[in-house]
């Protein structure tokens, strides 16, 4: 006779995360480290009750806003190498509908999270209950549906015993290198209540392996045999090198074959910057030696890439007319893009085959080309230093001067986050990363107040580095809220705040498709009606401080030197507040290395809209579809 436990809904599913498991290279890991929440009636009795139940096997985190907490859930998990993550839990209506951000994010970056938002009474006795939307045409609809879109799995719990199977799904997508994403898990808040018989094999310990699948040998071979036909390769490192802890196989695959090495914003870091064949970020925001190489290119070795617009400078970058595309790729769907040739399998197994394969044929490229190259990489580093060096240290900084004294500060055990602004831009073409997991970019989705709550989680997973938060104003006023959640936890996260008085970025992409940087400053509205008056009085270093961290404000560059040294010490919460130089430009790094597609008006008066599309019109001239 099979023995049972007598528990609900919630106890059960609390109790199952708690015996949950992944396993690769031999070493476990527990795959819920935690769980994350914010509570009403949609599971305050239900979760709320459980996590207190059995809070000695489930940690439990406060946090202060439901999208915050799945970034913070992402930020562990990409820091853990997919092997961990973080449940989030949250009651009915707004509450839930406020994890649809995060979640996309989640899918996009292929980073698990699983997500445990209540839902109206399965049952139904009223109807409806506060909170709840009603649809006339469909009984079976809530908000929760809004996350079927963005979720690798989702199923609603209506019954007790059909937990069982739709939690172990969940737990086979939230372990899939190829499916894993946010997976969710509907639970109507009378169902988290009702108690039933559970099987007690349902809270056996169980291990997930996580699969490092090789090549197939027919792939392999066609593989080799481009490489080895290729005269000008280039190599694109993607965000599955490092999902896949392939940075090792990867430094020794361009050893031995002198192939350079151009990283995405999701890749960097995948070879240190001063290896010999690292050539910096490609596409859009990428150095000039990574993109030139990219327009040269007659194969083109994507690596865990999903090769998006940026990379591909909207299909614009890879421009020799006989360029050949080489995707190794653990997932299919990436495998076969831009009518590529597909080498399916993990990363790391798929870097270790082609590296044998090409040193039995002693194949490396010719000497001309890693001259070239390597002259190319020196004249790069040097606009870096012209970038990052400040003559007049008593003066406001540029915002490359930012990272140009961050720069000087850290060591491989920093952690650096960002997700958008300028700063992404400036960090792909300027930062020099010094470990695997030193830059951290939110790029897939780019969200706007994901890096507070994601360096939270970064330092949940990894309490020993130091984790900065590079935020400008726009980002900042976006999700602040975070800041008590980091020093309720006593995380000593470093928060480094540039103000440049508005939406700088976009204020500059506004300017080049001839919008004028219409609506992108924070300013007064002026007599006629725009926005062009006097900077707003808004003093973010104050609200920081209001909200529990420590402020250190900076005016000079000199200043920012001693704060940026201050901040990395310290033990607690801190922020760095610095204003940059001329808040109407973007930051002063080299412009754009290459294009990206933003549609200017096709029909307009204004002289700056009529240039902006004739200048449009030739990029687009220039696009090809690779097939």
């Amino acid at each position: 006779m099979t023995s049972t436990t007598r528990l609900t809904v919630a106890q059960a599913l609390v109790r199952f995360l708690s015996a949950q498991y992944t396993e690769r290279d031999g070493a476990r890991h527990r795959l819920i480290g935690a769980t994350w929440g914010i509570f009403g009636h949609g599971n305050v009795a239900g979760i709320g009750q459980a996590l207190v139940e059995y809070g000695d096997v489930m940690p439990y985190h406060q946090g202060r806003n439901e999208q915050a907490m799945v970034h913070a859930a992402v930020g562990y998990a990409r820091q853990s190498g997919r092997l961990s993550t973080h449940a989030v839990t949250t009651s009915i209506g707004p509450g839930a509908t406020n994890l649809v951000t995060g979640a996309a994010l989640a899918t996009i970056n292929h980073l698990p999270v699983l997500l445990l938002p209540g839902d109206v009474f399965a049952a139904r006795p009223a109807d409806p209950v506060l909170q709840q939307l009603e649809v006339p045409y469909a009984g079976d609809v809530s908000v929760n549906d809004c996350l079927r879109p963005v979720s690798r799995y989702f199923d609603r719990i209506t019954r007790p015993e059909a937990l069982i199977p739709s939690a172990l799904q969940a737990m086979r997508v939230l372990t899939d290198p190829v499916e894993t994403g946010a997976v969710t898990l509907a639970l109507p808040q009378d169902v988290q209540a009702e108690a039933y018989d559970w099987p007690d094999e349902f809270f056996a310990e169980r291990t997930w392996v996580v699969r490092r699948p090789g090549a197939d040998p027919t792939e392999l071979a066609e593989a080799v045999r481009a490489i080895r036909g290729a005269r000008r390769p280039l190599l694109v490192a993607g965000g599955g090198v490092h999902h896949s802890r392939a940075e090792a196989a990867l430094a020794e695959f361009a050893a031995v074959t002198r192939i350079p090495v151009a990283s995405t914003q999701a890749g960097k870091g995948s070879l240190r910057f001063d290896h010999p064949q690292d050539v910096g970020g490609v596409g859009h925001t990428g150095t000039a030696t990574a993109d030139e190489l990219a327009r040269t290119a007659d194969l083109v070795i994507g690596v865990g890439t999903r090769y998006t617009d940026f990379t591909t400078a909207s299909g614009t970058l890879f421009a020799h007319p006989d360029v050949r595309f080489l995707n190794l790729n653990i997932a299919p769907y990436d495998g076969h893009k831009l009518a590529g040739m597909p080498l399916i399998a993990d990363a790391r197994s798929g870097l270790m085959e082609l590296t044998a394969a090409l040193d039995m044929h002693a194949y490396r490229v010719a000497a001309s080309y890693l001259a070239e190259y390597t002259e190319d990489k020196e004249r790069w580093e040097q606009r870096v230093d012209a970038c990052y060096e400040a003559d007049e240290p008593d003066v406001r900084p540029t915002q490359p001067q930012v990272l140009g004294v961050l720069d000087a500060l850290v060591d491989e055990s920093d952690v650096i986050i960002n997700a958008a602004g300028s700063l992404p831009g400036d960090l792909h073409k300027l930062w020099r990363a010094r470990s695997r997991d030193q830059y951290h970019l939110e790029y897939g989705y780019s969200c706007m107040g994901y890096e507070i709550p994601a360096a939270i989680g970064v330092k949940l997973a990894a309490p020993e580095r130091r984790v900065w938060a590079l935020v400008g104003d726009g980002t900042y006023l976006m999700m602040p809220t975070e800041i008590v959640t980091a020093v309720q936890e006593g995380g000593a996260i470093k928060v480094l705040l540039v103000e440049n008085h508005g939406y700088a970025s976009i204020g500059g992409l506004s300017e080049e498709t001839g919008a004028e940087r219409f609506g992108t400053a924070y300013r007064h509205r002026a007599a006629d009606g725009t926005f062009t008056g006097a900077p707003l009085p808004v003093d973010l270093a104050a609200n920081a401080a209001s909200l529990g961290m420590r402020v250190l404000r900076a005016k000079t560059v000199s200043d920012l030197r001693e704060a940026l040294a201050e901040a990395r010490d310290a033990d607690t919460p801190t922020c760095v507040y610095v204003e940059t130089q001329t808040a109407d430009t973007v930051s002063g790094p080299p412009p754009a290395q290459a294009w990206w597609d933003v549609p200017v008006a096709e029909t307009a008066t204004r002289p700056s809209a009529v240039k902006a599309r004739e200048l449009y019109e030739r990029h687009v001239s220039t696009r090809r579809r690779h097939l």
